[in-house]
């Protein structure tokens, strides 16, 4: 009885996390289709939040968010929260922002699984018709 109540649980949490946004994402840039680094989304109070937890590319990896506003002005972008305040809506992440770490603006963010292996980012402003998507890819 003891194995099948643990064999459960092991397949009930795989099964579990696999269709979560949480865990770790390798992002690809939607305009060259090449591998930036890597998003780590978390749950904090309730809210998602996303971290740059890996930068691919080794002469960015000691940039600073120079062009961000407020508190996030200046800080490593390695480390960088650039996904806040996302709550789920059924099958929708929504609510929050996401900020570009590139010029510094900050986004309306929408976030949606694409199976289980697949995260599309949507970044806008206003409606999300006016914005851009990009596909993240589950890091394993």
């Amino acid at each position: 009885m003891k194995v099948t109540t643990t064999l459960f649980l092991i397949i009930f949490f795989q099964v579990s996390f696999a269709q979560s946004i949480l865990g770790k994402w390798k992002t690809i840039d939607d305009l060259t289709g090449k591998e930036k680094g890597v998003v780590e989304i978390y749950e904090h109070k309730g809210k998602i939040y996303g971290r740059i937890v890996e930068i691919f590319e080794h002469d960015k990896k000691h940039l600073k968010c120079e062009k961000c506003q407020g508190d996030d002005k200046n800080k490593p972008i390695l480390g960088l929260n650039i996904i806040k305040g996302l709550i789920k809506n059924d099958d929708v992440y929504d609510g929050g922002k996401i900020i570009d770490p590139k010029n510094g603006k900050s986004y309306n963010c929408k976030i949606t699984l694409d199976g289980k292996d697949k995260l599309v980012v949507r970044g806008y402003i206003g409606i999300s018709l006016f914005g851009r998507s990009q596909t993240w890819i589950r890091h394993r």
